[in-house]
């Protein structure tokens, strides 16, 4: 009877592992501590912000007036400028980028310096309004070599 015993212990124990649940949960424990810094009078940021946490991202927030200096740092291209800034595993991340977009940039590590989607595109992480077409907008990837399109979107979803 013991052994019985050992087996479905060990059964549970696999299929806990195995489950989507305990799957969300590594792989929300592997992604980098995102750090976002924004305008403190900026709504649509905050909202962006529970976008990527909902995604399962961890996020620490600092508020700056000062956002130019932010994005001089950081080497953001003037063209590509938004609204917020972020820093993760490397990188940055600037504006209204999805959360998949981000996910993929971390799982290819391209040569790079970040994300861009330029302005505040209607529909867009963050900028959801009711009643309001969603705009078609690229994610920008930046860099040393340049700039290229990495996803592009329809609101929220890959166009």
């Amino acid at each position: 009877m013991q052994s019985n015993l050992t087996i479905s212990r060990r059964a549970l124990l696999t299929a806990l592992i195995a489950s989507p649940i305990a799957m969300r949960t590594a792989s929300a424990e592997t992604l980098p501590k995102m750090l976002v810094t924004k305008d403190p009078t900026c709504g649509c940021c905050g909202a962006w912000v529970d976008h990527v946490r909902s995604a399962g991202f961890t996020v620490e927030v600092i508020e700056s007036p000062e956002m130019n200096r932010v994005k001089a740092r950081l080497a953001v291209p003037q063209d590509l400028a938004s609204c917020h800034t972020a820093e993760i595993g490397g990188y940055v991340i600037e504006g209204h980028v999805p959360a998949d977009s981000i996910k993929r940039l971390l799982a290819e590590k391209p040569s790079a310096r970040g994300l861009a989607v330029p302005g505040m595109p209607a529909g867009s992480p963050g900028m959801e309004v009711a009643g309001m077409e969603p705009e078609t907008f690229d994610v920008v990837l930046f860099g040393p070599s340049g700039q290229r399109s990495f996803a592009r979107y329809k609101g929220s979803r890959p166009a």
